[in-house]
């Protein structure tokens, strides 16, 4: 780090500020790449979330349905057995679940995409790869008490290089 220049430093300390808003609230992660799972649970816990993951549609409702209650659920689109829109469906169709904020996770960024995730329940849409701040911001904007943070240069990190191609 210190033969970086200075912006870059500033940059990569101000990702490893945790945000205070969103400490202690848990997340269910739906994706069925585990690299993914991984790098976003990673991202998670620096801000102090709680993580569970599901691989896939199927298990994203059994989880729902148990006895864990989460504040945002980050579900990938492209899965086996149960794929995202249908599982964002049935979560919307469940009582108590029509207000869980439900965030698109996707490498699907292509035209009328983001109108398919909003027309099957979600309330937010990244499309992967996304940078680390705009999945903070996401959070902060659908979890109940999230603080936005103002954007500056230094926030415009890289990229996390999620599953981008196409399955």
């Amino acid at each position: 780090e210190s033969q970086l220049p200075e912006p870059k430093r500033r940059m990569l300390r101000s990702l490893e500020v945790a945000d205070p808003s969103l400490a202690q609230r848990r997340v269910l992660v739906v994706d069925d790449d585990f690299r993914n799972v991984f790098a976003i649970t990673a991202l998670l816990e620096q801000h102090h979330m709680a993580v569970d993951y599901a691989e896939n549609g199927a298990k994203a409702l059994e989880k729902l349905s148990g006895e864990q209650t989460y504040a945002v659920v980050l579900m990938d689109i492209m899965m086996p057995e149960m794929d995202g829109y249908e599982a964002m469906r049935r979560v919307r169709a469940m009582p108590g679940f029509e207000s869980l904020p439900i965030i698109a996770l996707t490498a699907n960024a292509l035209p009328g995409d983001d109108e398919k995730c909003y027309a099957a329940g979600m309330n937010g849409y990244l499309p992967k790869p996304f940078r680390r701040e705009d999945l903070r911001a996401t959070l902060a904007q659908w979890i109940p008490g999230g603080r936005p943070r103002p954007e500056s240069d230094e926030a415009d990190a890289s990229r996390l290089d999620l599953d981008t191609e196409a399955r």
